[in-house]
């Protein structure tokens, strides 16, 4: 069941075009993922649906709820957590969520016990008097989505929830994500960082200037990239004195020497690959070591699906 619509949805700013009749469906339960650089227009999507930008044309609801004229109905059932913390420095983290659970109209007999339980899953506790200023990147990106969930939306929506943490943080918050995802929550996330799309999303719509280019899993996004198979042999020798002859031995294949013990081979029958490789290297007396079938990446998806580099995301995010 779609819990999240959109319709030829489309914001301009004066004259700039921000998000260009985009169309998709988020299902009840998955993690969504708007992948793009900088500028693609993924914050003023989350901005539209959750009631802080109008929409200047299309159609799009949450729950069944229009986001243009039952926006405050919508706002009920989600949980929103912006790239720039919402939170106050000078609270301690428990007052934090308690003021929370107020504006969010949580009754006043759940509120401490809600923001406790909330305090333990995140593994704040411990810090729950502490000002909020005291606290890690990590740790006060942590409270912002807890702040989010105070009133146990069904939706979460998250802007770049890990831009600016050190790769600790960053991992500890994905796996807080990937737990909220098995507690039934949907959460609809924008980010820049291709690992972290590959890792969370169920799906993931790929944005570049306000245009939704492709949406899939990133499985299979991956897999369309690779049109021939890939296999890695490390061997117990130098590879350079033998490729000449292995090119000769195997004439319609291209063979790559990626170190000095390396070899990749693309194309072929892998089966057929393997057979003759392993003839050549047990004649020439040469061990091999290891083989791998090097499987695309994201990125590989990324680069043919949108013929841009993927450091274009982390150029145009400061290099975040």
């Amino acid at each position: 069941m779609a819990v999240i619509q959109a319709s030829g949805l489309t914001k301009f700013y004066r004259e700039n075009l921000a998000v260009d009749h985009i169309n998709f469906e988020v299902e009840k339960g998955e993690i969504f993922g708007f992948l793009g650089p900088n500028g693609a227009g993924k914050t003023t999507t989350i901005r539209m649906f959750t009631g802080l930008s109008k929409p200047t044309a299309g159609k799009a609801s949450i729950l069944g709820f229009d986001i243009n004229s039952e926006i405050v109905k919508a706002k009920k059932h989600i949980g929103v957590v912006p790239e720039i913390s919402n939170l106050y420095d000078e609270l301690s983290a428990v007052d934090n969520l308690l003021f929370m659970a107020q504006l969010y109209g949580v009754p006043r007999g759940e509120r401490r016990k809600r923001a406790e339980e909330l305090l333990k899953i995140f593994r704040l506790y411990e810090r729950k008097d502490s000002p909020f200023r005291t606290f890690s990147r990590g740790m006060k990106r942590a409270l912002t989505i807890a702040a989010a969930l105070i009133h146990n939306p069904e939706i979460l929506f998250l802007d770049e929830p890990t831009v600016g943490l050190d790769v600790v943080a960053a991992r500890s918050l994905r796996n807080l994500i990937s737990n909220l995802r098995q507690q039934g929550i949907t959460i609809f996330l924008t980010t820049h960082y291709l690992e972290e799309a590959d890792l969370l999303c169920d799906r993931v719509a790929i944005l570049i200037k306000g245009r939704i280019i492709k949406i899939d899993t990133p499985r299979v996004l991956k897999a369309s990239t690779q049109e021939e198979s890939v296999i890695e042999f490390s061997l117990a020798g130098e590879t350079s004195k033998l490729m000449d002859d292995l090119s000769d031995r195997l004439p319609e294949l291209k063979i790559i020497a990626v170190d000095h013990n390396k070899l990749r081979i693309y194309g072929g029958i892998p089966t057929d690959v393997y057979d003759n490789v392993f003839r050549f290297f047990k004649d020439k007396g040469i061990k091999i070591q290891s083989v791998n079938s090097i499987k695309p990446t994201l990125e590989d998806a990324f680069i043919k699906i949108t013929g841009l580099s993927p450091t274009i995301l982390a150029i145009e995010k400061g290099g975040k």
